[in-house]
C-alpha cells in the first residue's frame, strides 16, 4: 500500500534500493544533494543534478537532461558513513515552456519505490506560487534506519537560495552553472516536446493542480462576501456554443487513455463520456471533468447574459432616439420604428437562449453520464455506489460537499466538490438563508436540519477515509443535538462520545490544541517521528453545535486557533452555528467566520465562481427522505473500527 504523504510526514523505509520517479507539468532539473548529520551540504561536490557536467555522488544515480519525467536511483549501503541525509532537488530551468514558476505548472509528484517493486510513498507537492526551485525528498538515516520525508520546501529565489540554505559553498556560483546548462537543454525541449506531462506513468496526482487560474485544477468556491481577486474572465461570444475541450481538459493527455468517444453524426454534438478529462487516474479525470461542467455553465450562462443585456441595452437607445425627436415620437412612424426596436431585441435575445439552450442540453447530457460514475467521495446520497460501499484504502483526492447550479437551468446540478484534506474548516449555517427565497420561520426546525446536514458530511468523510486515519469529536454543550447525532453514536463512530457542559468542551479543545502545537512543533524542527505514541496522528474532525451557547472566553480563543492553525496540521473545524448568535462579542469573531466555508442545510445563492462571478444556489448533500443510506454506512464503518480494534 502506497503511504500518500504531506508536508512533514514521514515513513519508514526497509529496503537499501531505492527508485524516485518525479513528475512535473513543465521539463524540470532533478538533483540530489548529501548532508551531513545537521542536513548542511558541506561543499558543491555533494550536489548532483540532470545537467551535463554535474558531479556523480556516490550512491546516487541522477539521470541525464532535463524533462518533464525522472527517474533517480539511490543505492542507501553504498552512501558514505558522513552521508545522513539525502536531498531530493527540483528546479525549473530559465528558457523553459511557460511561465518560471512551480506556481503556473501542475503541481510536481515524487513517488518513492524499493527498486524492482511497488511504491512505498508519494507526495504531491502543492501550494506553490512564485518558488522556481524547492527540495521535494528527503531521505534521513535516524537511530540507525532510513525513512523518507516529505519537505516541499519552495525558493521563490531559485537554486542561488536553495543552495544557500542547505550551507553549499559558492551557492550562487553553483546555481548560475547548473541553470546556464540546463536552459539549452530546456529551450530544446520546448520547442520538441509539445507536452511532457503524461510521461511517467503511475504518477496519481501529476498533473492536478489545486489552485485556479495558476494551476490547471479546481477552484474552491469562495463566499461571495469575500471575494478574493481574480483575473478579468474572458467573456465567450454569444453566437458560438461552449468549447467542450476547455484548457483543463485539453492542457495535457492524460497518461492512461481516456474512454473513446463514439463517433456522432455530422452536425450532432459528440456523445458524452464519463472520464474524458486529462489526468492519471479515473478518479482524477472524473474530478477535473467536473470542475470543467463547472467552468463551462460558468462561461455559457455569462456569454447569455451579457448578450440579453446587449439587447436591452440597444432596445433602450432606439427607443430613447425615436422619443427624442418631437418629429418621431407619435404616430405610425413612430409606432412601427417602437415595433422594430421591440423585434430586434426579441430576435437577439431568442438567439442567445438558443445558443444557451444548446449548451445547456449537451451539459446535461454530460452531466448525467458523469453522475452515474463517480466514486462513493463524489456521489450522491442516492448513488447505487454506496450498496456496494467497502471501506477504502486510500484517502480519495477530493469530497462532494453538495450541488451547485444556476438560475437558467435548475435542473442542471453540478457537484460541488472541495480537495482532501481539507484546506479550511467548514460553517453550517443555521440562521435564516438570506439569497435563495427560503424562509424557514421555525429557527429550531433550521437548526434541526443543519444538525443532519453536518451529521451527513461527518459521515461521508468517515467512509471515505482508511479505517482509523480519520476521527470525528462533537462539541454539544447542552446537549440539544443528541438526536441528529444519534447515528454516530450508536455505531461507534466517533472518537468518544460528545463532550458536554463547560468541562466536557474543555477537555476536547485542550486535547486537540495540544495537538495541533506538538505536530507544528514536530515539523518546523524537523523530527515528526519524535511525537507522543499517544497521540493521534489521524485527521481530526471537531464538530460544535449551539456556538457560542456554553463556551467562555478561552474556549473560543481555543476554537480560534483551531480554525486558523489546525488545517495545516489535520484539525478541521465544522461549525454549526448562527452568525447573530454571536454577535455579542463584537468582531473579534470575524476572522473565525471568514476562515470557514459557509454552506447551508436548505439552498441559498450565496457562493460564488472565481471566473464571472456569478451567484451559484447550493443545495447540501443530503440524503433522500426516509432513506437509511447513511445508517448503513456508518453501521459498515462501525464494524470496520471495530475489526481493526478502535
Amino acid at each position: 500500500m502506497t503511504a500518500e504523504l504531506v508536508r512533514g510526514q514521514n515513513h519508514p523505509l526497509t529496503g537499501s534500493r531505492l527508485e524516485i520517479r518525479v513528475s512535473a507539468g513543465d521539463p524540470v532539473v532533478v538533483g540530489a544533494a548529501l548532508g551531513g548529520a545537521d542536513g548542511r551540504v558541506p561543499d558543491a561536490g555533494r550536489v548532483g543534478t540532470s545537467t551535463p557536467g554535474s558531479p556523480r555522488l556516490p550512491g546516487v544515480e541522477v539521470p541525464a537532461g532535463v524533462a518533464a519525467a525522472q527517474r533517480l536511483s539511490v543505492e542507501l549501503d553504498a552512501l558514505p558513513d558522513s552521508v545522513h541525509r539525502v536531498h531530493v532537488l527540483l528546479a525549473l530551468p530559465p528558457g523553459g515552456r511557460g511561465p518560471a514558476r512551480f506556481g503556473a505548472t501542475a503541481a510536481p509528484f515524487v513517488a518513492l519505490a524499493e527498486a524492482g517493486g511497488d511504491d512505498i510513498a508519494s507526495f504531491t507537492v502543492t501550494e506553490l506560487d512564485a518558488e522556481t526551485a524547492l527540495v521535494a525528498l528527503e531521505l534521513y538515516r535516524r537511530q540507525g534506519a532510513w525513512r523518507v520525508r516529505a519537505v516541499g520546501q519552495g525558493y521563490a529565489g531559485g537554486l542561488a537560495e536553495l543552495f544557500r540554505d542547505l550551507g553549499v559553498d559558492r551557492a550562487a556560483e553553483l546555481a548560475a552553472g547548473v541553470e546556464a546548462e540546463a536552459a539549452g537543454s530546456a529551450t530544446v525541449l520546448s520547442a520538441s516536446q509539445p507536452s511532457a506531462r503524461h510521461a511517467g506513468s503511475g504518477c496519481r496526482h501529476a498533473g492536478t493542480a489545486v489552485d485556479w487560474p495558476a494551476q490547471p485544477a479546481v477552484p474552491e468556491a469562495a463566499p461571495a462576501a469575500a471575494p478574493q481577486a481574480v483575473p478579468a474572465p474572458e467573456t465567450p461570444s454569444p453566437a458560438g456554443p461552449v468549447d467542450y475541450r476547455h484548457p483543463r481538459r485539453r492542457a495535457t493527455e492524460p497518461p492512461q487513455p481516456a474512454p473513446a468517444t463514439p463517433a456522432a453524426r455530422p452536425g450532432t454534438p459528440p456523445e458524452p463520456v464519463a472520464g474524458d478529462a486529462a489526468g492519471w487516474t479515473m478518479e482524477e479525470r472524473l474530478y477535473n471533468q467536473v470542475w470543467g461542467m463547472f467552468e463551462d455553465l460558468a462561461r455559457s450562462t455569462a456569454a447569455y447574459r451579457s448578450a440579453v443585456g446587449f439587447a436591452e441595452s440597444r432596445l433602450e437607445k432606439e427607443l430613447d432616439r425615436v422619443l427624442s425627436d418631437p418629429a418621431t415620437r407619435v404616430g405610425p412612424a413612430a409606432d412601427a420604428a417602437r415595433e422594430a426596436a421591440r423585434a430586434k431585441h426579441g430576435g437577439l435575445v431568442e438567439q442567445a437562449r438558443a445558443v444557451l439552450d444548446r449548451d445547456l442540453a449537451q451539459l446535461t447530457a454530460e452531466a448525467e453520464v458523469v453522475e452515474h460514475a463517480l466514486p462513493p467521495a463524489l456521489a450522491r446520497w442516492d448513488s447505487p455506489v454506496w450498496h456496494a460501499y467497502q471501506a477504502p484504502l486510500e484517502t480519495p483526492m477530493a469530497l462532494r460537499l453538495g450541488d451547485l447550479h444556476l438560475p437558467e437551468r435548475r435542473g442542471l446540478r453540478i457537484p460541488m466538490l472541495v480537495r482532501l484534506p481539507l484546506q479550511r474548516g467548514l460553517w453550517v449555517d443555521c440562521g435564516r438563508a438570506t439569497g435563495s427565497g427560503t424562509d424557514m420561520a421555525d429557527p429550531a426546525e433550521l437548526r434541526r436540519l443543519a444538525m443532519d446536514c453536518a451529521v451527513a458530511h461527518a459521515a461521508r468523510l468517515l467512509a471515505v477515509h482508511p479505517v482509523g486515519e480519520f476521527a470525528v469529536h462533537v462539541l454539544d454543550p447542552a446537549g440539544s443535538a443528541s438526536a441528529a447525532l444519534a447515528p454516530l453514536v450508536e455505531h461507534g463512530v466517533l472518537a468518544r462520545p460528545p463532550a458536554a457542559g463547560a468541562q466536557g468542551v474543555a477537555a476536547v479543545l485542550t486535547e486537540l490544541t495540544r495537538r495541533v502545537d506538538l505536530v507544528q512543533m514536530a515539523v518546523r524542527s524537523g523530527a515528526a517521528d519524535a511525537l507522543p505514541p499517544d497521540l493521534d496522528t489521524a485527521e481530526q474532525l471537531l464538530i460544535v453545535n449551539d456556538f457560542p451557547h456554553g463556551f467562555d472566553d478561552r474556549a473560543v480563543t481555543q476554537l480560534r486557533y483551531l480554525a486558523d492553525e489546525g488545517p495545516a496540521v489535520g484539525v478541521h473545524l465544522m461549525m454549526v452555528a448562527d452568525r447573530e448568535d454571536s454577535r455579542g462579542f463584537g468582531p473579534v469573531l470575524d476572522p473565525l467566520w471568514r476562515s470557514l466555508l459557509r454552506i447551508t442545510p436548505v439552498p441559498d445563492d450565496h457562493l460564488a465562481d472565481p471566473w464571472v462571478r456569478h451567484a451559484w444556489t447550493y443545495e447540501p448533500s443530503l440524503a433522500p427522505a426516509g432513506s437509511d443510506v447513511v445508517r448503513q454506512v456508518l453501521w459498515q464503518v462501525g464494524q470496520a473500527r471495530r475489526a481493526y480494534g478502535l
